[in-house]
């Protein structure tokens, strides 16, 4: 297997973003070619579909790869971190080593922030956070006057009631300012089909992304890697993407942290039934089939800390408008009138190090959150400064038990940094 990382990760360890100082610890993202941003434009370019509005990615050893293609299957792992992926090769993902021995592994890195509404936004728009407007988990949603949860569509403050929004007009198919990746893939005559959990498959974020996709879902391991099985021995010469995504690696994570027992338990029971799964595949349908395993974000371990809960310190919240937005190791201020500079003061002696805070307008000038125009709501949904969080440290305003124990959203290497695994079928 060639692994790309000694000669891919000094190029990203060394990238800037021009003009914006994020510190020795923060991993910036490789809009440029090396990002999930850059993967639509491949996928694009692949299946002869029309390009999206960045480059695709910059790995000539897979545009080898995919020469020739005709299906493309991508299994979607959310919250596998590069590192972590790399060292479980020679574990719990030992299944994947006939596969990755055939195939190349490459490092590229997340969007900011390094998170699931936004990364996968990002994945089916071909979009950069930016220009798409979902930043984050919970967004302060002017033209609705509400902070959203943006993975429920309801108030960030309700639990158990999705949907909410659309009582206010909020319409996920529609929502987003720019096209849909499926969308346009069938109008180029590409058959898309999406696999996804069977709680999600009719959940906003999924309305708002697959929107022109055959939708699947499963139930189990085995329901998830038969079905992909099957759609790669159908019958018939149209080209084909088929996308399964994994949310339990995440779940677990943050309930139990990364490196848990319980997360490389659930890596080597997924590994081991996907492994079986493509073995014996019908020769002539593998040879035109590249897999790409990858992620959206990876994670990183934060303990307990009662000092980063927002109410043991009254005095910031007295001093907001609104509870922080954004994730807890990315979010956005909105301070009250005449407050910033105080909000900032006590950022700084309470947790000193701890944060880094970024005028907002500066950020988004500077291209933290992605190339391309940014769209007319994004300023809003940024506040008055964005807050990144350094090492462990994280902010958590929930009016709630915090029980996480592993977090993403930031710009550390654990979270940013997520795989790219490659390989042709047959």
């Amino acid at each position: 297997m060639p692994d790309l990382s000694s000669r891919i990760l000094p190029r990203l360890k060394a990238n800037r973003l021009p003009g914006l100082d994020l510190g020795p610890q923060a991993l910036h993202p490789a809009y440029d070619g090396l990002s999930i941003l850059n993967l639509p434009a491949s996928l694009c370019r692949w299946l002869g579909v029309p390009p999206t509005a960045h480059p695709p990615l910059d790995v000539p050893e897979l545009e080898a790869m995919a020469l020739g293609a005709r299906r493309l299957v991508v299994l979607l792992v959310d919250a596998l971190s590069f590192e972590r992926l790399q060292r479980w090769l020679n574990g719990p993902a030992s299944a994947l080593q006939p596969l990755a021995e055939r195939g190349l592994l490459a490092p590229i890195t997340s969007v900011v922030p390094s998170t699931t509404s936004t990364a996968l936004t990002t994945l089916w728009t071909g979009r950069s956070p930016a220009e798409h407007g979902v930043l984050g988990y919970e967004l302060w949603l002017k033209e609705y006057g509400v902070v959203a949860n943006m993975i429920t569509h309801s108030p960030a403050a309700f639990e158990g009631q999705a949907g909410m929004l659309y009582k206010a007009g909020f319409q996920p198919e529609t929502a987003l300012p720019h096209s849909g990746l499926a969308q346009s893939m069938a109008a180029a005559g590409v058959r898309v089909h999406a696999l996804l959990p069977k709680r999600i498959t009719r959940s906003g974020l999924s309305r708002m992304h697959y929107v022109g996709a055959h939708v699947q879902g499963y139930t189990s391991w085995g329901d998830l890697t038969l079905s992909l099985r099957d759609l790669i021995t159908e019958p018939g010469d149209a080209p084909r993407l088929i996308w399964a995504y994994l949310s339990s690696l995440d779940t677990l994570g943050h309930l139990y942290g990364p490196d848990s027992p319980q997360v490389t338990f659930e890596v080597r029971a997924l590994f081991d039934a996907l492994a079986r799964t493509l073995e014996g595949l019908d020769p002539a349908r593998a040879r035109e089939t590249l897999f790409l395993l990858l992620s959206d974000h990876g994670q990183i371990a934060t303990p307990h800390d009662r000092d980063f809960e927002l109410r043991q310190h009254s005095d910031l919240a007295d001093m907001l408008t609104l509870p922080p937005t954004g994730e807890n190791r990315l979010f956005y201020l909105y301070p009250k009138p005449g407050r910033m500079e105080a909000a900032l003061d006590y950022l700084e002696h309470a947790w000193p190090g701890a944060f880094l805070p970024l005028p907002a307008g500066h950020a988004l000038g500077k291209g933290l959150f992605g190339p391309g125009a940014p769209w007319r709501g994004t300023p809003d949904r940024l506040g008055e400064y964005v807050v990144v969080c350094r090492d462990q440290a994280y902010l958590w305003w929930a009016n709630k038990d915090n029980e996480l124990r592993g977090r993403h959203g930031g710009l550390s290497v654990e979270e940013m940094l997520v795989p790219l695994l490659a390989a042709r079928l047959g």
